[in-house]
């Protein structure tokens, strides 16, 4: 497995090795052990999600507050998203940035997301099968989120916001800079 750090602090791609041979193919697609060595966090993922989605979906900008955050290791089973996660830890050096990338079934890359972080994605194709695993329980009354085109994030979701689709409580969100102000 190839791990990079992404231009955030502690937020990693793993990109496994893919066998493929005529009977299809195998990945390894979490090895804890690797895991901890390679990435130095000793993280126990406890719980497992998945969703389905259509294109033009938008999920997030979700998070848990206090101590209700979660670290989630995401991958796409079927189609392609574009993943966008946001550091809004205060103390970070990297706070009120922003990462994007795309994972698909064909690259099976998956994204580290540490706890502090506002996460998100767009389906950009067809059906899309999202697994995500999350080291901490959810937790309703924890949960928020930042709207997905505040302007002071300024992220290119790569599709006119005419062709987003969202749940009503995505399209109530709070703005980044309210959530400066509130935490």
């Amino acid at each position: 497995m190839i791990i990079t750090e992404t231009n955030l602090e502690g937020c990693f791609i793993l990109e496994p090795k893919i066998h493929i041979d005529r009977r299809g193919y195998f990945v390894e697609t979490y090895n804890h052990k690797q895991f901890e060595n390679e990435l130095g966090l000793d993280i126990n993922f406890v719980q497992d999600n998945e969703s389905k989605s259509s294109k033009g979906v938008l999920r997030g900008l979700h998070y848990q507050r206090g101590k209700h955050a979660q670290a989630k290791l995401v991958r796409v089973i079927k189609g392609e998203i574009l993943d966008v996660v946001v550091d809004i830890r205060k103390s970070s050096r990297t706070f009120g940035k922003h990462f994007s990338i795309i994972l698909s079934e064909k690259n099976k890359k998956q994204l580290f997301i540490p706890r502090g972080f506002a996460h998100g994605f767009l389906v950009l194709k067809g059906e899309t099968v999202f697994s995500y695993k999350c080291d901490n329980y959810y937790n309703k009354a924890s949960e928020s989120g930042i709207i997905f085109n505040d302007s002071q994030l300024n992220i290119d979701w790569v599709m006119p916001a005419s062709e987003i689709v969202l749940s009503d409580k995505d399209k109530r969100l709070q703005s980044f800079e309210t959530y400066i102000n509130e935490n």
